[in-house]
């Protein structure tokens, strides 16, 4: 009895594998293309092309050899997307018995999607969906077409950003893989996308989409978590080299959107950051959070707050941005009030601040209140800067300022009392002008001058000597160079400004007092204090 049941069952597997094995003859799915490519090209408002159909009942999916859809015409001929394959997993059940075709997922393999973006930052996937609702017959107008997809998925693809006009190299993201569970156009759809960017690092973006706005697809509302790593903007082709700019960075952040208004809130941890053209990278992580709000149809936005925080020190900014084609202008105003020194040093050569060789800032406050404007290509940054009772530990001031005989009080380093200037940095060099600086081992200086993007220094400052070893280095200067009278006259004349000129570069600055042109500027003084001396010694 049991060897009967056996050769039974194994009757009924042989029989079975040959019925099964037979179906794809009796079952013709490319008759179904025509029907496959009306509904799709209805549902998605784009001309949907299909390869040959084959159906394989033992994944229960018909799959086509290749897949096409249309872009707008209105941005390109060439196809919005191209795949090497689709699997469309079907109810086998209804497919055999009813040769009805009721899908219950989607596999897109290793396709080729472009997205496109005019200058009004208006995108080629907007009108995704367009007389969809329209082309369903039994649809009423106006409604959403009833089509659900169990899931949807994207293997293996490549995604290419570009704009028209070009006005750069397209963005290429590969190894894109996206899953969108109970596909509809009437509700929300839970989703997951990974992929590469260019360059390297990685995205992942997941959340729930939806229902498709079937006017604008780009107003679609979204609640997503975005999570970016190693993203390098320079390499990513986001930001050009020539604005001198650059982190390794890793995101965290909450995307929202109604489809009006899209809410980002979010973290920035950025590795070796470089905030201006010629700065250095900022030796250890900074922290970044940020509050912005975008505008999607007038492609502005707002900055609510953008937080840069270095130790127990935060600096805020707040501003707009508009779209202006693939890049962004921007006007952020920025408030550091009293920051500690301390803290901040590190990022001073970040922002492009480089000291002189063997010196660093300790101690003291940095005030700034700064706007920054223009696009990442062409930062303008602008505002007043001050510095107060610091100290340039490393630095002798005294024995640097050639024409001069050796100032005294500064060999342990240059205290800074006060320190005022006017900033403006462009990508070429930074102009310093209203120059107000009080040190008092030597005197005050005031003046302007620019520092170029490479670090060469071109000032022009008049400095009066006030210290007591300053003043009695400049008189023995002065009597040396004329002696007698003359000379001991430059005592009345020692509180006269002594022009400096500074070149060289940031790192080894050349400082050269001009103690000739200001013997000049005292002649005509002198001349007449010696006159005048000479007639009461012979007045009769």
């Amino acid at each position: 009895m049991k060897g009967r049941w056996i050769k039974i069952a194994i009757t009924a597997v042989v029989v079975v594998t040959v019925l099964v094995l037979a179906v794809p003859l009796f079952v013709n799915a490319d008759s179904f293309r025509p029907t496959l490519e009306s509904q799709l090209s209805s549902a998605l408002g784009r001309k949907v092309t299909l390869g040959q159909l084959s159906f394989s009942l033992w994944s229960g999916s018909v799959v086509a050899d290749t897949l096409s859809i249309a872009d707008d015409p209105a941005f390109s001929a060439t196809p919005f997307l191209q795949a090497q394959s689709l699997k469309i997993g079907v109810d086998v059940g209804a497919l055999l018995f009813h040769h009805e075709v009721n899908v219950k997922k989607f596999v897109v393999e290793s396709p080729e999607i472009h997205l496109i973006s005019t200058q009004k930052g208006v995108w080629n996937y907007a009108t995704l969906g367009h007389g969809g609702a329209a082309a369903n017959q039994q649809q009423p107008a106006g409604a959403a077409p009833n089509v659900t997809v169990g899931v949807m998925e994207v293997d293996g693809g490549k995604v290419v950003v570009s704009s028209i006009p070009a006005t750069a190299q397209p963005f290429v993201y590969d190894a894109v893989n996206i899953n969108v569970q109970n596909v509809s156009f009437t509700q929300a759809m839970p989703f997951t996308m990974t992929a590469n960017l260019p360059a390297g690092g990685s995205v992942a973006l997941n959340g729930t989409a939806g229902p498709l706005n079937e006017q604008d697809a780009t107003a679609t509302p979204l609640n997503a978590n975005l999570a970016v790593k190693q993203f390098d903007p320079v390499k990513a082709g986001v930001v050009p080299a020539s604005a001198g700019v650059g982190m390794d960075a890793d995101i965290d952040a909450q995307v929202t959107s109604d489809g009006k208004t899209a809410t980002s809130t979010g973290k920035v941890v950025a590795r070796r950051l470089v905030m201006a053209k010629g700065g250095t990278p900022a030796p250890n992580p900074v922290n970044l959070t940020y509050t912005v709000s975008d505008q999607l149809q007038t492609q502005t936005g707002e900055v609510k707050d953008l937080a840069l925080v270095t130790g127990a020190v935060a600096v805020h900014a707040t501003g707009t941005f508009a779209m202006t084609g693939p890049t962004v202008k921007l006007d952020l105003h920025v408030n550091a009030s009293q920051l500690p020194i301390d803290a901040v040093e590190d990022l001073l050569p970040a922002a492009g601040v480089r000291l002189p060789t063997g010196s660093q800032l300790k101690g003291g406050t940095l005030t700034a209140q700064m706007a920054i404007t223009g696009t990442p290509a062409a930062l303008v940054i602008t505002g007043p800067v001050d510095v107060d009772n610091t100290q340039l530990a490393g630095f002798d001031l005294g024995s640097k300022i050639q024409g001069l005989k050796a100032l005294t009080g500064t060999s342990g380093g240059t205290g800074i009392q006060k320190l005022h200037a006017d900033v403006r940095q462009t990508t070429a060099e930074t102009q310093l002008t209203n120059i107000a600086a009080a040190v008092p081992a030597i005197g005050t200086a005031t003046g302007e001058g620019t520092v170029s993007a490479d670090g060469a220094l071109n000032f022009q400052l008049s400095a009066k000597l006030s210290g007591s070893g300053a003043t009695g280095a400049l008189v023995d200067t002065a009597t040396s160079a004329l002696g007698g009278i003359a000379g001991g006259l430059l005592h009345t004349a020692a509180n006269s400004a002594v022009p400096l000129t500074i070149t060289g570069t940031t790192s080894n600055p050349v400082i050269r007092a001009n103690v000739g042109a200001m013997v000049k500027g005292e002649t005509g003084s002198l001349k007449k204090s010696a006159g005048g001396l000479l007639k009461g010694l012979f007045k009769p």
